[in-house]
C-alpha cells in the first residue's frame, strides 16, 4: 500500500464541488479544505503496484473545477 497526498488548486468557486466529487473516488480516503496555495487536500491510498501519476492524471486532475494539482508520497506513517 502506498500513500499519497495530492493538494488541488481549484477553479475559483469550484472548491466545494470538487471535493464533493473527490470523496467519491475509491481511494481517496480524506478529503480537507486547507488554506495557502492550495484549496484541498486530498489523503489517497493506492496498491503498491499501482502507477501514481496515471492516478493522479487520470482520476483527480480531471475532475471538473480542478485547475492544479501538487502530489507528495508519503514514505511512513508514524503514531
Amino acid at each position: 500500500m502506498q500513500t499519497i497526498f495530492v493538494m488541488v488548486k481549484c477553479e475559483l468557486g469550484q472548491a466545494y464541488a470538487v471535493a464533493d466529487e473527490a470523496v467519491d473516488i475509491e481511494r481517496v480516503s480524506e478529503v480537507h479544505s486547507i488554506s495557502g496555495q492550495y484549496d484541498l487536500m486530498l489523503k489517497c491510498f493506492l496498491d503498491a503496484d499501482q502507477d501514481i501519476g496515471a492516478f493522479v492524471v487520470e482520476t483527480i486532475q480531471k475532475l471538473p473545477g480542478v485547475k492544479d494539482t501538487f502530489t507528495l508520497i508519503a514514505f511512513k506513517a508514524f503514531g
